[in-house]
């Protein structure tokens, strides 16, 4: 019924015969979207977290958040051009997410210690905590580059 040698039956043969570049270009992009995928959810995953709620009823970002708010007007232009230069090293798609964590824990510490304003001293020690251990020579870096003195932050950097 079906003639081989004039082309008749070439869809089951040619799909279970994949070969050459094509093969190639098919499995790049099966493990290319696969992997994309494990990282899109593990950052998925990881904000799910930090939204799901604690013992006290508010989550991560909620605290995070009502810092930010009460603190917003002991800010002056120094001190936000200060920070805006401390986050310049971090990769500018996690900056606003950074910014956003780093300002939360200078307001969480600042509302803690009644600070009538936002200092540079409050402002370095936020940054320091909130900033991940992996970072730090990052940071270091850039308060040696801005001239502020670590010695006082050292056994935050522990």
């Amino acid at each position: 019924m079906y003639n081989d040698s004039i082309g008749l039956n070439c869809g089951v043969n040619n799909l279970t015969t994949l070969s050459g570049w094509f093969l190639w270009f098919i499995l790049f992009w099966v493990v290319f979207l696969v992997t994309m995928m494990f990282i899109g959810g593990f950052f998925m995953f990881r904000k799910f977290l930090k939204r799901f709620p604690k013992e006290d009823g508010k989550s991560e970002l909620d605290w995070q958040e009502f810092y930010i708010e009460q603190s917003k007007n002991m800010w002056n232009t120094e001190q936000k051009q200060l920070l805006e230069e401390l986050v310049s090293p971090v990769p500018e798609l996690f900056r606003d997410v950074a910014r956003q964590k780093i300002a939360g824990k200078i307001g969480e510490l600042a509302i803690k210690e009644n600070a009538p304003k936002i200092t540079q001293d409050l402002l370095v020690r936020g940054y320091i905590s909130a900033t991940p251990k992996r970072d730090h020579k990052f940071l270091l870096k850039k308060l040696k580059e801005k001239q502020i003195d670590i010695n006082p932050y050292k056994q935050l950097f522990l």
